[in-house]
């Protein structure tokens, strides 16, 4: 468990890096979603964040998603599905996740339409998770086959396609980081332009403790922050 004054003080200054990030681009920090990533926080850490005002939480993992959105089903808090997801854990996760981060592949875009008809839900709100540094060991679509995919989750009436996610393939490499964010960002905006009606590619989920900085600046509109909300000297 993180002292709860410390995670208090990392968030404010989190929120002010990305205000500064911001604001060196010409960008208002109303334009960010700061989702906080509770995968190793205690529920104590989780209630700080959510009395300073922090709503948007997100878990790597299904079965803590469902957990934790049942133990604060009391709070209004929107939850985001940001790990690999697998189809025998669709159903158990649309009705807990606002947003999935993590759609990877056509059959799991297919799995998530089917549940969320079979189970009487508005259309799922999820993103095309692209592989966009070409690394052999992260999830994704490459990005040649964006566009097709894009084309192919138009056709499911309850997936509804609100952006683009990754990771950078060398967080650690601002430089590295920095030209994956912004290849992200160039694929999204050439999908943009003929996007099927419908498609709405608004979202642009890229940037985490690291690197989140530099993600604002090349374009995020989510950025998915753990560690430098619990850890000293963040």
């Amino acid at each position: 468990m993180a002292n709860a004054g410390r995670i208090t003080d990392n968030l404010a200054r989190v929120r002010e890096r990305i205000a500064e990030a911001a604001a060196r681009v010409g960008r208002r920090p109303e334009e960010i979603t700061l989702v906080a990533v509770t995968k190793y926080a205690d529920e104590e850490d989780i209630a700080t964040l959510i009395d300073a005002g922090c709503r948007d939480l997100g878990e790597s993992r299904p079965q803590q998603l469902w957990r934790r959105a049942e133990e604060f089903a009391d709070r209004s808090v929107r939850w985001h599905m940001i790990g690999h997801l697998q189809r025998n854990k669709v159903a158990r996760t649309l009705p807990a996740a606002s947003l999935i981060h993590s759609c990877d592949s056509l059959r799991l875009a297919e799995a998530i339409h089917t549940s969320a008809h079979e189970q009487g839900l508005p259309p799922a709100e999820v993103l095309l998770e692209v592989n966009i540094s070409a690394d052999p060991a992260k999830h994704g679509f490459a990005a040649a086959e964006a566009a097709a995919a894009c084309l192919h989750l138009a056709t499911l009436s309850h997936v509804r396609l609100r952006g683009l996610m990754a990771m950078a393939g060398k967080p650690e490499d601002q430089n590295a980081a920095r030209l994956d964010f912004h290849n992200l960002r160039q694929l999204r905006d050439q999908l943009t332009k003929n996007a099927p009606d419908g498609v709405s590619l608004t979202e642009l989920s890229m940037g985490m403790s690291g690197d989140y900085e530099v993600a604002i600046e090349e374009g995020a509109t989510i950025v998915r922050i753990g560690s430098a909300l619990f850890e000293e000297n963040s």
